[in-house]
C-alpha cells in the first residue's frame, strides 16, 4: 500500500479484532492515524470474552507505518462516545474515515431457528449492540467528519444489497434484520452528508477469517487452507486485510463519492481497484455464493479467486 492516506484521521469503531483490526491495520499501512476503539483492553475484557485488545490492533497499525491509538469506549453510552470525538477533533482537528464496525454479538444468534424459537433478550441485545451503537457513533462524529471535504464513512455489514434483499433464513430473524438495516444506514448517512462533500457506503467481506472463525476450524491464518477438510467452500475465505485493502483504497480514491449511498463488497472493489489478499488472490464470495453454494454446487474456487 502506498501512503496515500498520510495526514489523514481515521476512526475504526468497533477494531479489536477480525474484519475491524484488517481494516485499521491498512489504514495505517496507508500513512493514516487511527483512532482504534472498543471495549476489550488488557485490564479488561467485553462480554465477549476473547483474548484480543484494542492495545494490540493500535501496536499493529504502528507497526504497519501509521499512528495507533487505542481509546476504550462502549458505544452503546453517548457520553463516552462524545468524549471520545471531542478529543479526536482536539488532538488532530479532522475526522476524514469513520469505520462503524461495532458488532459484539457472535454470541447472540443462533442459525436455523424462527423468531419465536430464540431468546428475545438475546435477539434485542443484538439490536442494541450492531445499530444503536452506529447511529450514536454517526451522531457524534458526522459534524467532525464533514467539517473538511472529502470524508467517508463506512457502514460495516454482512451481506450485499442484491444478496440480503431476499430473507436469509439460515441466520434468523435478527441478524438478518441487522445486517439489513446497517446498510439502510449507510444509505441515509450518504443522503445527508454528500451537500458538505462526504460520502457514506456499507461494505461487507466474504466469509471472512476472523480470529474466532480460525479457531472454529482448527487452523491459523499460515495454515488456513487446511479448513477446507471442514468445509470445501473455506477455500474461498478471505484475510481481514483483504477488507481492510477495500477501505483503505475507498478512502484514497479522490472520486470516492461514485460510490455514495452504494453497498459494496470487498471481492467487488477488488476488481475496481486492484488489491489483492495476502495471498495474491481476489476472492469475490458473494458471487461464489450465488452461483456455486446456494445451488449446491461442489466446491471449486476456480474464476472465483
Amino acid at each position: 500500500m502506498n501512503r496515500a492516506l498520510t495526514g489523514k484521521t481515521a476512526l475504526v469503531a468497533g477494531g479489536t479484532r477480525g474484519a475491524g483490526r484488517g481494516i485499521a491495520v491498512e489504514l495505517g499501512a496507508a500513512g493514516a492515524t487511527v483512532y482504534v476503539t472498543g471495549r476489550s483492553t488488557r485490564s479488561q475484557r467485553s462480554e465477549l470474552d476473547r483474548p484480543e485488545t484494542i492495545e494490540e490492533t493500535a501496536e499493529r497499525v504502528t507497526a504497519a507505518g501509521g499512528e495507533g491509538i487505542a481509546v476504550r469506549v462502549d458505544h452503546l453510552d453517548p457520553a463516552q462516545v462524545a468524549a471520545l470525538v471531542r478529543r479526536i477533533g482536539a488532538e488532530r482537528g479532522r475526522l476524514d474515515v469513520l469505520v462503524n464496525d461495532v458488532w459484539g454479538s457472535d454470541h447472540l444468534f443462533q442459525f436455523g431457528r424462527p423468531l419465536w424459537e430464540q431468546s428475545l433478550e438475546d435477539g434485542l441485545r443484538m439490536f442494541r449492540l450492531a445499530l444503536d451503537t452506529h447511529a450514536i457513533t454517526s451522531y457524534h462524529a458526522l459534524p467532525l467528519l464533514i467539517g473538511e471535504p472529502g470524508g467517508l464513512v463506512i457502514e460495516m455489514t454482512d451481506g450485499t444489497a442484491e444478496y440480503n434483499a431476499k430473507y436469509r433464513k439460515e441466520c434468523g430473524y435478527f441478524y438478518d434484520i441487522v445486517k439489513t438495516a446497517v446498510i439502510r444506514m449507510a444509505l441515509a448517512q450518504s443522503e445527508e452528508i454528500a451537500p458538505s462533500g462526504a460520502t457514506a457506503v456499507a461494505l461487507t467481506p466474504g466469509w471472512l477469517r476472523s480470529e474466532a472463525m480460525l479457531e472454529h476450524f482448527g487452523v491459523t491464518e499460515e495454515t488456513w487452507r487446511d479448513g477446507a477438510a471442514k468445509d470445501p467452500h473455506f477455500a474461498m475465505s478471505e484475510s481481514p486485510a483483504f477488507v481492510g485493502r477495500a477501505v483503505a483504497a475507498l478512502a484514497a480514491d479522490p472520486d470516492k463519492a461514485r460510490w455514495n449511498g452504494r453497498a459494496l463488497s470487498s471481492g467487488g472493489l477488488a476488481q475496481v481497484y486492484g488489491f489483492t489478499d495476502t495471498d495474491g488472490s481476489r476472492p469475490d464470495m458473494w458471487r461464489y455464493l450465488v452461483e456455486v453454494v446456494d445451488p449446491g454446487r461442489p466446491a471449486d474456487t476456480t474464476g472465483y479467486r
